[in-house]
């Protein structure tokens, strides 16, 4: 089968490899229709990921139709239509009863396109698939669930769910890519007063406004900080979402979160940060860091279904998977390109 692999930093090949088969009796196998790249990809594809091992087959996002089970799976059939979690998780576990499936204790976690083999490939291997997969209900949009395997439970669960957002909250939201997106898509559940969105990105900034953001903010100039400051009239805001992952992003937001919020860190950082906790330690602030459990993934899933959220709209560029480093390009240079996500069909 075709898949697209790892061998080492900036090194991506789209190669035939060996179609994958079942090792365990809770797995399945699963035909993939859609996938897409995220943003922890191409901090793979950089060298930030040491994890990573020379061969892996990237990808964590996808559906797809299921092609073969396991003996001791039971909730899915040959020929369901599927929708594939990035946290695989055996649903038994201390920490899975928790609902912390990305600490699974029996071998799960985020493993897709990390420890195993992922999505971006024709087919894949699913271990745990009565709890890693998710039913598609009839009708459904399937492109548009690509969107729920990982950035909206992830948007929602590490920056608004940790954030504690509010109604009548002023929250600023530090990158507007497709997690900064998602982040606001689902902040608008709990009605805060005001959503700064802050990017360096002028298109995607306009995309935000028209996804609900009240305000939206250049930091070209380096100056983000300072103007939210000004805005709240140097009290600051309730609660910060950082979806970039670098120290500079950390660094606004430490300067603007206000006395008694929240700092929630969706972003993968590659590199250390400073933690100014000379000027933080007595202002009753909350720091949370998390990956991503897909615990609130069937609240989601219900909520698109109504037509509550419209993941579809961050979907910008179609590729077919033999167009797949023409996607990574166009991802990787997401400015140029006006992209936000990209689809990848496998026919």
């Amino acid at each position: 089968m075709k898949a697209l692999a790892y061998h080492g930093p900036g090194k991506l090949k789209l190669e035939e490899v060996p179609k994958p088969v079942i090792k365990k009796s809770t797995d399945a196998i699963v035909k993939i229709t859609r996938t897409t790249i995220c943003g922890t990809d191409l901090h793979i594809k950089k060298g930030d990921l040491p994890a990573v091992l020379d061969g892996r087959i990237l990808g964590h996002e996808g559906v797809g139709i299921v092609e073969q089970v396991g003996e001791s799976v039971s909730n899915f059939h040959i020929g369901d239509h599927v929708l594939i979690s990035c946290i695989t998780s055996c649903g038994k576990c201390g920490n899975c009863k928790k609902g912390m499936y990305s600490h699974c204790e029996n071998g799960g976690g985020w493993i897709l396109g990390n420890l195993i083999d992922g999505t971006q490939a024709e087919y894949v291997r699913i271990p745990f698939a009565d709890n890693s997969l998710y039913s598609v209900p009839a009708g459904a949009d399937e492109e548009a669930l690509v969107m729920l395997s990982d950035i909206f439970p992830t948007g929602f669960e590490c920056g608004v769910l940790n954030g504690k957002v509010n109604p009548g909250d002023t929250v600023a939201i530090i990158g507007a890519g497709p997690i900064g997106m998602a982040a606001l898509l689902t902040a608008h559940f709990y009605s805060p007063a005001e959503i700064i969105m802050v990017d360096i990105d002028e298109n995607r900034l306009e995309i935000a406004k028209k996804m609900g953001a009240t305000t939206v903010l250049s930091n070209r100039d380096g100056k983000a900080a300072e103007k939210i400051m000004e805005l709240t009239h140097t009290r600051g805001v309730d609660v910060v979402i950082e979806a970039i992952g670098t120290p500079q992003s950390f660094d606004i937001c430490q300067s603007i979160v206000a006395a008694g919020g929240h700092i929630a860190n969706i972003g993968v950082h590659g590199k250390p940060v400073q933690l100014n906790l000379d000027k933080l330690w007595s202002q009753n602030i909350t720091l949370t860091t998390r990956l991503v459990d897909t615990v609130t993934t069937p609240m989601l899933l219900k909520t698109v279904m109504s037509g509550k959220i419209l993941p579809k709209q961050l979907i910008t560029h179609h590729f077919a998977l033999d167009e797949i480093m023409q996607a990574y390009d166009t991802f990787s240079d997401a400015m140029k390109e006006r992209a936000l996500k990209v689809i990848i069909t496998n026919n």
